[in-house]
């Protein structure tokens, strides 16, 4: 297979994905190794396209229509409860960042899409070896959400208050 071709299926599998794909997938589908799937990104990058590689894979990212920040404070036990509520809703949690007082705005991409994701990041931060952002303000931490549109962005903010999980700014 032509490397045009081959880059031209790996965008098509990106743009078709509902996760991260991770590099062996391509290594595996393309019978190519990891420094050509390397290269092939590199050479998608170059031409104009925004794709980030994760610990779970590489992700094309799409423009979406609506962005808000939330301000939340909650447990950590309802972590799973605000993501699952968020991505339930349509959106996308793609960061959390906290304002700490002494080191200021400390943030983290997370990319959360699905409630797999947000279930692995529980299980990643209940295995203790890490802390959650959040601890380190009390459990008041944002997050960039992301949406289909405005509406869609209401009915996440109306659904956190509800929930007891928003904090107004």
């Amino acid at each position: 297979m032509k490397a045009e071709n081959r880059r031209n299926e790996i965008l098509s599998l990106l743009v078709n994905a509902d996760s991260p794909i991770p590099a062996n997938v391509f290594k595996d589908k393309f019978n190519i190794s990891r420094q050509v799937i390397v290269q092939d990104i590199a050479i998608l990058r170059a031409n104009g396209f925004d794709i980030t590689s994760t610990n779970r894979g590489y992700v094309l990212n799409v423009k979406v229509q609506a962005t808000r920040v939330f301000k939340c404070r909650h447990s950590f036990e309802q972590l799973v409860d605000e993501g699952a509520l968020v991505i339930g809703l349509g959106g996308r949690i793609e960061d959390i960042f906290v304002n700490h007082r002494v080191y200021g705005r400390i943030s983290a991409r997370l990319d959360l899409h699905s409630r797999m994701h947000v279930e692995e990041l529980y299980r990643s931060l209940v295995s203790g070896a890490s802390k959650p952002l959040m601890s380190v303000t009390d459990g008041y931490h944002y997050h960039n959400v992301s949406a289909d549109s405005e509406q869609t962005l209401d009915k996440i903010e109306e659904a956190l208050r509800q929930k007891g999980f928003l904090i107004e700014i």
